[in-house]
């Protein structure tokens, strides 16, 4: 049994990023596993200071939620960010979390696969292209991780459009299934 911990980073309840996200997750505990779920939304996060007085305390000097979420993911065999791509790239929350992390480095963090669940409007191959890039560019400075996977949810323009997409549903299930 694995610990994992999936972030969703929309702050739209039910959005698309979500909706996939939740299948992972289910997909992950019928397979199992212990899954805990966070969502970014009510949760607040402010900006990296870049003092790296994290790199020393072993937390951020910020107090805000980041510090229980870096926790959290510091003891997950499974980290699992989900986002909404807007204008090709990940959100800004995400992003603002994976700074917030940085405290994590230094530490013997447990996680070894990270997962990318992403829903953009476009679809077209390259619509995630820069999201993957962005988090593929904080998993490589953790050496014992990797990026395991990406679910990709194209096309989803509306709210609740990924409903409608029983193949995208099934590919977000199937990789929980799988960790």
């Amino acid at each position: 049994m694995k610990k994992v911990t999936v972030i969703s980073t929309s702050l739209r309840a039910g959005s698309n990023s979500e909706t996939l996200a939740q299948e992972f997750a289910r997909g992950a505990a019928e397979a199992g596993h212990s899954v805990t779920t966070i969502t970014l939304a009510g949760k607040r996060l402010e900006f990296c200071r870049g003092c790296l007085a994290c790199q020393k305390l072993g937390r951020c000097v910020v107090d805000d939620d980041a510090n229980a979420i870096a926790e959290q993911v510091l003891g997950s065999d499974v980290v699992v960010f989900a986002t909404p791509v807007y204008y090709y790239g990940m959100s800004g929350q995400m992003k603002t979390l994976l700074d917030r992390m940085n405290s994590l480095y230094p530490k013997d963090y447990r996680f070894r696969d990270v997962y990318l669940v992403a829903s953009a409007a476009e679809d077209t191959p390259d619509a995630l292209e820069r999201t993957v890039g962005g988090l593929t560019g904080w998993v490589e400075c953790f050496e014992k991780a990797r990026l395991a996977g990406v679910v990709q949810g194209h096309g989803n323009s509306n709210p609740g459009d990924v409903k409608s997409n029983p193949a995208q549903l099934e590919a977000a299930y199937r990789a929980g299934a799988a960790v």
